[in-house]
Parts: structure tokens; C-alpha cells; sequence
């Protein structure tokens, strides 16, 4: 349940500046490609072998039907996705062609707000896991509300510290952080001890990613980290995307935290190393060899 946004990934030699010789800088390459938050992790959990659904809003041009092809190219259930008489929700994503990092610029039309009123309560209750992110937050606690009472598992996408945030944490089974959200949220200089000050409220598995050095979880009084895999990186957009649709993958197979996060890691690893948000996430058999090749094991 949430954000979808259709990207133009911009390839530049190095980040521009404002001024001197980076303040103009010629496009090496550019493509317009499927994402958004939820989006990318709904297609990525349908590539790991998982049956999906999309809830979100899309607009009526041409990135509506860009989108749309995507996701039931990928096997994702679309019959919950609603149009409205709007542009679809876009990015440009300037990415550094020496790093491979990337710097978003989005926009997205308040008619593309998605609302409680809108849920299909029914699909929410029959969910095994249902996954969330706070761009539409009255939507997203209400949907978590909905899932965890009929006894599903909530998984969440949390990028920001915004106002409500407390109170999507609180609705959700296992908030997943974007790496600079729990020091945000409590004031706390490490994530190690930003997890552990949450879980003051949260009594449920935390987690917060950590891009390139990888992940971290607090299960019950336990911290359990698990590094990123070293790759040739392409790419970043969607990485935090993929992270969360392994992590799903490995716990509904009820794998141990640190598997969950090797697992993860690595989906997201995979996803670094192809551009774009849903053109790269991997499928499970892929993901399966890159941890053998490592010699993770699974």
C-alpha cells in the first residue's frame, strides 16, 4: 500500500555545483524507467516468488500506462490500483557516474493522494504480510490498522521523522528506517542506540538499513547487524526498495534475523549493480547464486 513514480534517471560525470566548472554538465545518458517506493518492493517481492497486490493511485498518461505494464509484467495483482485524473507521480534522479549514488527531485499531484476511505478492507484482511510507506500516512496507518487486527504481519518503508511518524511506527509490526530516521527520531548519535530508545514503544522486530555497510536489527534485546556484499555499483535507485522486499521474502520463509538480512543485503546488492528502481530488482533463484558466489550460503 502506497507510493509508485515514474523516474528519468539523468547519468552525469559528477554531482553538479553551482558554480565553477561542475555548475554545467551534459547528460551522458538518460531513461525513463518504473519505481517509487512501494512499487518497486511490490515488484520485487512478485520476482522472490511471493503472490502480490498493488494499492495505490496512478494517474491517466502515458507514466500511468508505463507503470501499469510493469507491474502486471512482474504478476502483480493491479486489480486494487485506482486512476485518477491526474499526472502520475514523477522523479528525475541525477546519478554520479564515479559513485553510482543518486540525488532524487519528485513531485507528486495531491490528487494522487491516496486515503483511508479508499482501502479495500477486504484484500488487507486476508494478507499474510501487508507493506506500507509514509508518503500517504492517514492511508498507511489506517491499512496497518486493518491488516495487524485481522492478524497479518506490517512491514513498513519510513524515509522521513515527519509528524506522524510515531504513530505509523507504533501501527506497524516491523518498522523498517531509512538509515537517518532513528537517530532523528530519538535524538541518539549511533542506530545501534536509536533502536534500542525505540524500543521503548515498539515491542516488535526494528530495523533500519544502512546502504552500503548494510542492515541492522533489534530482536528483542539482541542487535544483530549483517554488512553489505561488496559489487560494481550502477545504480542505487531502488535499493532500499529491493531490501525491504527481501527482508519480506526471508520472513515469511521464517528465517532467522541474520539470514533475513544476508538475504536482503544481498537482493539489494543485486539491484545496485542494474539501473533503475523495478527494471532491476532480482528474482530469488538470482539472488540465491549471488550469495553462493559469495559464500554466504542461504
Amino acid at each position: 500500500v502506497g507510493a509508485n513514480a515514474v523516474d528519468l534517471i539523468c547519468r552525469l560525470p559528477a554531482y553538479p555545483q553551482p558554480s565553477g566548472p561542475l555548475s554545467k554538465l551534459r547528460i551522458q545518458a538518460h531513461r525513463k524507467t518504473p519505481g517509487g517506493q512501494t512499487a518497486t518492493t511490490v515488484s520485487a517481492c512478485a520476482a522472490l516468488g511471493l503472490r502480490t497486490a498493488y494499492v495505490g493511485t496512478l494517474g491517466r498518461d502515458a507514466d500511468a500506462a508505463l507503470m501499469h505494464d510493469a507491474l502486471a509484467g512482474r504478476g502483480v495483482d493491479l486489480r486494487f490500483a485506482m486512476h485518477r485524473d491526474a499526472p502520475t507521480a514523477f522523479a528525475v534522479i541525477l546519478v554520479a557516474e564515479s559513485q553510482g549514488e543518486r540525488i532524487v527531485l519528485w513531485d507528486r499531484d495531491p490528487a494522487l493522494t491516496l486515503r483511508p476511505a479508499d482501502l479495500p478492507r477486504d484484500l488487507l484482511s486476508r494478507a499474510r504480510v501487508v507493506h506500507v510507506d509514509d508518503v500517504d500516512v492517514d492511508a498507511a496507518i489506517a491499512a496497518a490498522t486493518i491488516a495487524r487486527n485481522a492478524g497479518a504481519i506490517v512491514t513498513s518503508d519510513i524515509e522521513a521523522a515527519g509528524e506522524q511518524a510515531s504513530a505509523l511506527i507504533a501501527a506497524v509490526s516491523v518498522p523498517i528506517f531509512a538509515e537517518d530516521v532513528p537517530m532523528a527520531l530519538t535524538g541518539e548519535r549511533s542506530p545501534d542506540a536509536a533502536l534500542r530508545a525505540l524500543r521503548r514503544t515498539h515491542p516488535g522486530l526494528l530495523c533500519v538499513t544502512l546502504g552500503a555497510r548494510g542492515a541492522m536489527l533489534l530482536d528483542g534485546d539482541a542487535i544483530v547487524s549483517q554488512p553489505g556484499f561488496e559489487v560494481d555499483v550502477v545504480d542505487t535507485t531502488g535499493a532500499g526498495d529491493v531490501f525491504r522486499a527481501g527482508f519480506i521474502a526471508a520472513l515469511l520463509r521464517g528465517e532467522p534475523p541474520a539470514s533475513m538480512l544476508r538475504f536482503a543485503n544481498a537482493a539489494a546488492a543485486l539491484s545496485c549493480t542494474r539501473p533503475g528502481a523495478i527494471p532491476s530488482v532480482p528474482t530469488r533463484s538470482e539472488v540465491e547464486a549471488f550469495l553462493r558466489a559469495c559464500g554466504a550460503g542461504l
